[in-house]
């Protein structure tokens, strides 16, 4: 699969399930933040506490890995989540990924990489051999680098849906 695909896709993280993460041998998985778990605002939705804390009583290990450079923020959601974090990860580098995969202690084959961006959080785990799960963004906010990427990321969003569908005829 190309490097700007992702393995699988869902509409929202709460959709992930432990059944999907066990057929897929993932044990552990990196998360991004912005517009993954929160909104532009900084909230935090009760279905997306509720499913961390799931995926954590059913034995999968999460690590929180965001690019941005605000650790305040980042800081928040994970201590809301009782999760480790990096902040300023500078994904899709390699640096901050393989560092997650030191501290979480898994193979990157057993490791999920969940974000909202293409050219960001999949090509990153694309590049350390991770399963990649692209997500829609929780709102159309954004800060104005990702706006600018957006519509690309949509195009291939779009072409690789299409795939899918016509390969499994079925798709979320």
């Amino acid at each position: 699969m190309a490097l700007i695909y992702p393995k699988a896709y869902f509409r929202d993280v709460t959709e992930i399930k432990k059944d999907f993460l066990a057929e897929n041998e993932i044990k552990a998985l990196i998360l991004d933040v912005d517009n993954t778990l929160i909104d532009y605002d900084k909230n935090l939705k009760k279905e997306t506490i509720e499913w961390i804390k799931d995926l954590k009583e059913n034995g999968i290990k999460l690590y929180i890995l965001s690019n941005s450079n605000k650790k305040d923020k980042v800081k928040t959601v994970a201590e809301k989540l009782k999760l480790q974090y990096s902040y300023f990860a500078k994904k899709p580098l390699k640096t901050g990924l393989k560092k997650a995969m030191r501290i979480i202690e898994e193979k990157p084959e057993n490791i999920g990489v969940v974000g909202d961006q293409i050219f960001t959080d999949v090509i990153g785990g694309n590049r350390c051999k991770m399963f990649t799960i692209l997500v829609d963004p929780i709102a159309e906010k954004d800060i104005w680098i990702t706006m600018i990427k957006r519509p690309i990321e949509n195009v291939i969003k779009n072409r690789y849906k299409k795939q899918r569908k016509e390969k499994l005829n079925v798709y979320k």
